[in-house]
């Protein structure tokens, strides 16, 4: 598809378009776009023009969010047509890549669109994703669907309610037409269970596409989605997200509500949040999944409209710490640092002045801490399964030895190594009295075969865990800071990296702004699209 729109100049194959004129330009001449007609509702949204041509499904989905939102709500589209465009497209494309799983029936979500219709018809508009067609992880409960979370365990399970999350995005007015693709309970860095299989890469389907998030990821990189939503413990909004080529956003620890759930207080290790191809339609969909909610006390209070307002800020002088592999600390796959030290080149457009930075914290400490933290979190949530006998002998190994380092921990061990994980946060805060951002690459590796469980050695080194070769992810995820993937190109063989962008403590808005601006100097997701397209 995106070959024959290529060749045609941008525009739908055999008209006859001016060269060099952008996608969105051609649509405004052509009468699919209002010249600046603001939707309520939608921050900067645009509608399709009154009076003008009618958008192809090509157009549809190949839509940013925001601009797809603006079409629905000024009622130049239809819910139904943007339904059956997503629905075709998906048919087309998933065979290929496997990124949605448990689809639904194609009637009974048109029928769901008809009903949007309806609302807007007697001007019941419920919020931005009015009509949006959406695929929630399938980690996160959804009463309707089945959450698998990629376990044989819980292939028929269907949850009595959805999560805060789901609640959220359904209150806004998307229709969930299936899940998003994850790894067994959302371990490990590559997306494949037993359950659905393998999820592939957007950009080379012979390669793995990142994880837990895999599956959002793609279906988000192959225009299946408009917008896509995961969960993050160790990288895995930002890992996949850096595989295919869009942005992923960890939130500050208790921006995203999660639950409901049992244990409210010591869960703060793995947090939900958005995926996008554009940092304004990312931000819309935080504004939507944040905000205070009385079932998790340690939910942040304030106002998720913050994430409506514009994005546009002068970045310049703004000191960005550049900490790479912490000094030869990480082993990276040959060409990773490179690519990401060029790409460091889109924030010194804006302004930025970029530095080398390094915390001062011995970083195999670190690691330590992790597996501790990490072995006394999952044993905490899958003790219960691994006590069945029967339950025991349909998990993964990387799940049983998780459970198992857990268990043999004592109270004082995740003791110290909370103390230490506060040290890691101070350490970090210091280097924030220097630098207003902390950036380094998003993964040690570029993605590799799809049929590989996990790197086994990086630049030489052998890996001692099936995760070590994410080593590069935990720093972020410990801090509990906001921290976001963006697009830093990609190597001669077409394969994506992204570099962490993270964060001051709760300075989620501003870490958005700074994407934003970069992906204004950049624009990796419109240069680069799917060969799949």
């Amino acid at each position: 598809m995106d070959n024959m729109r290529n060749k045609a100049g941008g525009g739908p194959a055999g008209t006859p378009q001016t060269p060099g004129m952008g996608r969105r330009e051609f649509l405004r001449r052509a009468g699919l776009l209002a010249a600046a007609a603001a939707v309520p509702g939608v921050p900067g949204g645009h509608a399709v023009a009154a009076g003008g041509g009618a958008a192809t499904a090509t157009d549809i989905v190949m839509a940013d969010a925001l601009e797809l939102s603006g079409w629905i709500s000024a009622r130049k589209l239809s819910c139904r047509e943007v339904m059956n465009a997503f629905l075709d497209h998906i048919e087309r494309v998933n065979p290929v890549v496997n990124a949605l799983v448990s689809l639904q029936d194609r009637e009974q979500l048109l029928k769901q669109a008809d009903e949007r219709d309806t609302q807007l018809a007697r001007g019941q508009y419920l919020g931005w994703m009015h009509g949006l067609p959406q695929a929630p992880k399938d980690l996160t409960n959804t009463a309707d669907i089945p959450t698998t979370n990629g376990s044989p365990i819980f292939k028929d399970y269907v949850p009595r309610q959805d999560s805060i999350m789901v609640e959220r995005m359904r209150r806004s007015g998307a229709i969930m037409i299936g899940k998003s693709n994850t790894p067994e309970f959302g371990l490990g860095s590559v997306c494949y269970n037993t359950v659905f299989g393998i999820t592939r890469n957007a950009y080379d389907p012979g390669r793995n596409a990142g994880g837990s998030s895999g599956g959002a990821a793609v279906a988000l990189a192959t225009r299946m989605l408009p917008v896509a939503d995961g969960s993050d413990m160790m990288g895995s909004l930002r890992n996949p997200a850096a595989y295919n080529n869009v942005f992923g956003f960890r939130p500050s620890q208790g921006r995203v509500p999660f639950g409901p759930t049992g244990e409210v207080f010591f869960q703060q290790m793995a947090y939900e949040g958005p995926m996008a191809r554009s940092v304004r339609d990312l931000a819309m969909l935080l504004s939507v999944q944040a905000g205070h909610d009385a079932r998790t006390p340690l939910s942040i209070d304030q106002d998720p409209a913050i994430f409506t307002a514009s994005l546009q800020r002068d970045f310049s002088g703004t000191r960005i710490g550049w900490m790479g592999d912490y000094r030869g600390y990480l082993p990276m796959e040959s060409g990773v640092l490179e690519l990401c030290r060029e790409a460091l080149k889109g924030f010194e457009a804006i302004g930025c002045v970029v530095e080398e930075a390094m915390p001062d914290y011995p970083m195999a400490q670190l690691w330590d801490t992790w597996l501790t933290l990490r072995h006394f979190t999952i044993a905490g949530l899958g003790g219960g399964l691994y006590a069945d006998p029967a339950k025991r002998a349909l998990m993964k190994p990387e799940l049983i030895w998780e459970i198992e380092g857990g268990l043999k921990l004592g109270a004082t061990e995740v003791w110290q190594a909370s103390v230490q994980r506060s040290k890691w946060y101070e350490a970090l805060r210091r280097l924030f009295e220097t630098y207003d951002y902390l950036v380094l690459p998003t993964a040690q590796v570029f993605p590799f075969d799809a049929g590989l469980h996990w790197a086994t050695e990086v630049a030489g080194r052998p890996m001692d865990t099936y995760h070590r070769w994410m080593e590069v992810v935990i720093g972020g995820t410990l801090a509990g800071l906001p921290i976001i993937n963006v697009p830093a190109g990609f190597d001669a063989r077409g394969l994506p990296m992204g570099l962490q962008v993270i964060g001051r403590a709760q300075a989620d808005r501003a870490v958005l702004q700074l994407a934003h601006a970069y992906e204004q100097a950049t624009r990796w997701v419109q240069q680069r699209k799917p060969a799949l397209l």
